[in-house]
């Protein structure tokens, strides 16, 4: 073993396990992945290099890529061209509850802002009429913004809200929703839906992404306890980033 390798200190302890039914790199991979979801490597971190892995480990570089790849695979790392292998940014955000995307970021232990594209008014699209039960001509409040994790593009978004809710969206800084509840505004419930779209030349610059490559995008409408609709929100998320979970339970 070389003496880059034994300076090289791992956040764990890795022995193959010759009665597991899944090969080696997968058994490294797991392990790796563990490593991350523990917390022992941070968002944009890199990762020690296969050479550095293969020989602290005493393993075969084609076993350090392939596990490599397969954390590639799930999203858990990234590959920056001539600079290494990185930690994603990874944000799961579980279906259950309704928070905002500051709230998540800051409950993982990220630090979320936002590069405002547009804040001002509009007439409500026929669409935004629905959505949000405005009358013809009623004017909105647009937002338009990148959502940024440790300076990070993780989502393009698009928040539309009726002018008698937001009447300055000047005013709105970090977070829409924490500026809705110091007003009295902030939604109790939403309804949400997601589909994977291909991103198209315009989004795939805004978020940094390869033209066609999948994004998750999301519609959500945001109610109050009464039932008025306050917040009509698209959101092009980068599926490298970003992971939807629902706990689902078996009844009986």
């Amino acid at each position: 073993m070389t003496a880059s390798a034994t300076a090289t200190k791992l956040p764990f302890q890795f022995k193959a396990d010759p009665e597991a039914a899944s090969p080696l790199y997968m058994q490294l991979a797991h392990k790796l992945a563990q490593a991350i979801r523990d917390g022992h490597y941070h968002p944009d971190e890199a990762l020690p290099s296969e050479r550095v892995l293969s020989e602290s480990l005493d393993l075969s570089r084609v076993t350090a890529r392939k596990a490599i790849d397969r954390l590639v695979e799930q999203g858990l790392i990234i590959r920056k061209r001539g600079s290494g292998n990185y930690i994603a940014p990874k944000l799961e955000q579980p279906l259950s509850r309704l928070t905002s995307f500051s709230e998540e970021l800051h409950q993982r232990g990220f630090k979320p802002s936002s590069k405002w594209l547009t804040r001002g008014f509009a007439q409500a699209a026929p669409d935004e009429q629905l959505s949000l039960g405005l009358a013809t001509g009623a004017r909105v409040a647009r937002l338009e913004r990148l959502r940024l994790a440790d300076s990070v593009v993780m989502a393009y978004e698009v928040s539309v809200l009726p002018e008698t809710v937001l009447p300055d969206p000047q005013a709105v800084d970090a977070s829409l929703y924490a500026h809705l509840t110091r007003h009295g505004g902030a939604p109790v419930r939403a309804l949400q839906h997601i589909r994977a779209i291909n991103a198209e030349p315009k989004l795939a610059a805004l978020l940094e992404v390869p033209v066609g490559q999948a994004v998750l995008f999301i519609t959500r409408v945001g109610f109050l306890e009464s039932g008025q609709a306050v917040e009509l929100t698209h959101s092009y998320c980068r599926s490298d980033y970003y992971d939807f979970v629902a706990e689902m339970r078996r009844d009986g």
